[in-house]
């Protein structure tokens, strides 16, 4: 089993590597926030007077069984595709 190693470039280092993860993670946030909520129950109605059917069901109706499942996975493949690019920028890396 590999041991992970730590690096930190300098003392700001910490600091500046937390403040992008919050930056990542808040909007992330709101993309689900957009997603679940407003596609799904806020905008639904229009949705499903202005766009065309997926399958049988209308798109807003869509957006809030499945749209919102889909929306979620998606978020979490890019977190943490974006997490791993922010850690390998700032020097934190596994040793294998």
């Amino acid at each position: 089993m590999s041991a992970i190693k730590l690096t930190a470039m300098d003392e700001n280092h910490p600091r500046a590597h937390r403040r992008a993860c919050l930056k990542i993670t808040l909007s992330l946030l709101a993309v689900w926030f957009l997603i679940s909520f407003g596609a799904a129950i806020l905008a639904r109605d229009w949705l499903d007077a202005n766009l065309p059917t997926v399958g049988h069901a209308p798109f807003g109706f869509w957006m809030a069984q499945q749209g919102s499942i889909i929306g979620f996975i998606l978020i979490l493949i890019t977190y943490a595709f974006l997490m791993n690019r922010l850690d390998r920028k700032h020097g934190y890396y596994e040793e294998h």
